[in-house]
């Protein structure tokens, strides 16, 4: 096993016009998605709809959204296993909260701070970390476009529509399939030339330091990636991936029970709200922050024909709570980090 993760662990990032531009846009993305949502709304309404929330309901889905993390660092665990079986489950939920919080400062950015949390206890190198978590995000992606099946096929007439007008249409619109085909292709010819160079010359390449960096990077991800064959308890896998997606349904049921307004809503509206808001959380802004609030209003109001003031309002308390445990929990982490690694050093000391 490579051990020369301390060096990969914290890697030195220098402030750069690029990622200040990047930040910048992505900010503003966010705050245009929320000028979106909120334009139109009445503070009064929305006033008055915040004081009529359940918060029983609510806390109840911040629990449930804190056990979520629980079953995302147990099931991460067993994929990090066949790598050092002294991987703690505390060093897994710190790397899960650690990456929510990380993503409200620098999106998409969560995945890689997870990673480095692991990579800093030297018993797994970076590059296998963020393998498994390549391995998990894929499977994730694999249960979602599952419950979006099950979703359409069982409530076509009320959900279908939807997604065929606002997401499915406009994507078509706006890009054509000869366009997407041509892409493509083009991309796998590239990618197909690459593979092939590196292939013919790789006894060259091997005697340059930077390729064998590229090498030592791709056979860690690859050896990452190959812990799904060499894992122990694949039922126990299985089993928290169902607990995990059952809490955010679980979440996203209990959030609409908190609400008088939308209380009529079951638990298949539910499931769709929650695939609907996952999309929002995907979006490369951060924490989510607009785009949640855009696509779970755009999605009351045009399914249920719940107002906007209404479904602002419920996006907003859904959002909210759950990036309050968040943050909460991924700030506990690093002063638990920060603890330890200060008694650690003061240990040696002595």
């Amino acid at each position: 096993m490579d051990m020369r993760s301390s060096r990969t662990a914290s890697p030195q990032k220098r402030f750069s016009p690029v990622r200040v531009l990047e930040y910048t846009a992505l900010l503003l993305l966010a705050a245009g998605l929320l000028y979106l949502s909120f334009k139109g709304v009445k503070w009064s309404d929305f006033r008055k709809g915040i004081e009529s929330c359940n918060y029983y309901w609510i806390f109840a889905s911040m629990f449930i959204g804190f056990s979520g993390f629980v079953f995302r660092a147990l099931r991460w665990r067993l994929l990090l296993l066949p790598l050092n079986k002294d991987i703690t489950r505390r060093e897994t939920y710190h790397g899960v909260t650690i990456a929510y919080l990380t993503n409200f400062a620098l999106p998409r950015a969560g995945e890689l701070a997870r990673c480095g949390v692991i990579a800093g206890s030297r018993k797994v190198s970076f590059e296998g970390a963020l393998g498994t978590v390549v391995l998990e995000r894929s499977f994730d992606l694999f249960c979602l476009l599952i419950w979006m099946l099950l979703l359409l096929a069982f409530k076509w007439a009320e959900f279908g529509s939807f997604l065929k007008e606002e997401l499915i249409k406009p994507f078509a619109e706006r890009f054509s399939a000869g366009w997407i085909w041509i892409s493509a292709a083009m991309a796998a010819i590239i990618l197909s030339v690459v593979i092939a160079g590196i292939w013919i010359f790789r006894k060259r390449l091997a005697k340059i330091k930077f390729f064998r960096k590229i090498a030592d990077i791709v056979k860690g991800l690859t050896n990452g990636l190959m812990t799904a064959f060499r894992m122990k308890n694949k039922g126990l896998f299985f089993l928290f991936t169902f607990l995990l997606w059952g809490t955010y349904w679980l979440t996203s049921l209990t959030t609409i029970y908190a609400f008088p307004s939308v209380g009529h809503l079951g638990g298949a509206d539910a499931l769709f709200l929650m695939i609907a808001g996952g999309l929002g959380w995907v979006i490369p802004v951060q924490g989510g922050l607009g785009a949640y609030h855009f696509i779970i209003s755009l999605a009351l109001s045009k399914i249920y024909l719940i107002p906007q003031t209404t479904g602002v309002i419920f996006a907003t308390i859904s959002h909210e709570s759950q990036a309050l445990v968040m943050i909460l929990c991924g700030t506990l982490s690093l002063i638990s980090i920060a603890a330890a690694n200060k008694i650690k050093t003061g240990s040696r000391k002595k």
